[in-house]
């Protein structure tokens, strides 16, 4: 069996910083009024130059450096994102152009704050089903374009930014060990921009009606925020014959403090183990889970066999968790010898929980003892 490990990741933000207090100046606000309320102290805004392409070109070539793989061994390039730079084409296919990954496939998945996810879930099955060896998945986000800088209720949350990472084949136990994607249409009107669609394309009158500009429901948000969540993280990590406990670091989604803390206080996880950074970049949509994924990697927060939970929810409104195995941790003679140690590393792996994962790894460190012992009987 074929896994999909995590071989590099790369991030991108944009130079331009806008403050809790400049925005004082823009609207009736306040830091203290913005930091109570949401944790966030500023936010990147990209500059007119600045795209979705671009930003995630600069992340991915962050991501490609990582893994130490050329952009022509790309086979597929998925790009999540709500804010690509044109109805048409996608903004994978512009990514595969800049990158020069000429035989890369190319496609944009919308799934809302919760797409990034989406596509690690989705980039990862290419590569278990034996389709592809070597996939890019994107999350970017030019959100600011599309707020209402007079209404406070939007414009204090969301930043602009990218993130990426590398997936490649391998035969260890690694990456994506469970996932649980859904969504409720239903309230798709809790968090959406209605014009400059094919239903109200744009013209003066949406223009006028300023239905180019994000519209949210906070309440409803939150509701669905402060559950939904934290049960498909509980379905996700009973799939995989594991619980709380076993997580390393939880990533969520990075949309609201308030909403960070109500999830982690009904996981029962402590919030030294989970990655927060949205006093620094505010809600960056579909890149917000890749941004803070490379950030706790580049920080030294993740080491190889750690069991990462990543939990994305917005628009849609979607949901999408996913556990992710860090790495593939070396094997060493001295595990290999340990019944005590195989059991430990068996549960690292979800192997109880999975029958096949179990036969995988002992015949790994089966075929492993065998080189062993038979460098030091030829060694002798």
């Amino acid at each position: 069996m074929k896994y999909a490990r995590i071989a590099g990741w790369g991030k991108y933000v944009p130079e331009r910083i806008l403050t809790n207090r400049t925005l004082e100046q823009m609207v009736e606000t306040s830091d203290e009024w913005i930091f109570s309320r949401t944790g966030i102290r500023e936010r990147r805004i990209a500059d007119s130059a600045e795209t979705v392409t671009s930003m995630s070109v600069a992340a991915s070539q962050a991501a490609l450096q990582v893994a130490g793989l050329d952009s022509s061994e790309l086979d597929l390039i998925i790009a999540g994102t709500s804010t690509p730079d044109y109805l048409l084409p996608a903004a994978a296919s512009m990514i595969q152009d800049e990158l020069g990954a000429e035989r890369a496939a190319a496609f944009d998945l919308r799934a809302g704050c919760a797409g990034f996810v989406y596509g690690l879930t989705v980039g990862s099955q290419f590569i278990t089903s034996g389709t592809y060896q070597n996939v890019l998945v994107v999350g970017a986000e030019i959100t600011s374009k599309f707020i209402d800088w007079q209404d406070r209720n939007t414009c204090i949350l969301f930043g602009d930014g990218a993130g990426a990472v590398v997936l490649q084949a391998d035969d260890q136990p690694t990456g994506l060990m469970a996932s649980n994607l859904g969504s409720r249409g239903a309230d798709h009107s809790a968090l959406f921009v209605p014009g400059g669609g094919s239903k109200y394309p744009f013209c003066q009158d949406v223009l006028d009606r300023g239905m180019m500009n994000i519209r949210m429901d906070g309440g409803r948000l939150y509701k669905f925020a402060v559950s939904t969540p934290v049960r498909v993280a509980e379905d996700t990590l009973r799939s995989a014959g594991l619980t709380i406990d076993d997580v390393k670091l939880l990533i969520p989604h990075q949309a609201n403090m308030r909403i960070v803390e109500s999830i982690c206080k009904r996981l029962g996880i402590p919030q030294e183990r989970v990655f927060v950074n949205i006093q620094k970049y505010g809600n960056t949509s579909a890149a917000s889970i890749a941004i803070a994924l490379c950030e706790a990697a580049e920080e030294g927060r993740l080491e190889p066999g750690d069991h990462v939970l990543l939990l994305g929810f917005g628009a849609g409104l979607t949901w999408a968790a996913a556990l992710v195995r860090w790495g593939v941790p070396e094997l060493s003679l001295s595990w290999m010898l340990s019944p005590h140690a195989i059991g430990e590393q068996l549960h690292a792996a979800g192997a109880w929980g999975t029958a096949r994962r179990a036969g995988a790894t002992l015949l790994a460190a089966a075929g492993a003892l065998f080189l062993a012992t038979f460098s030091r009987s030829k060694g002798a």
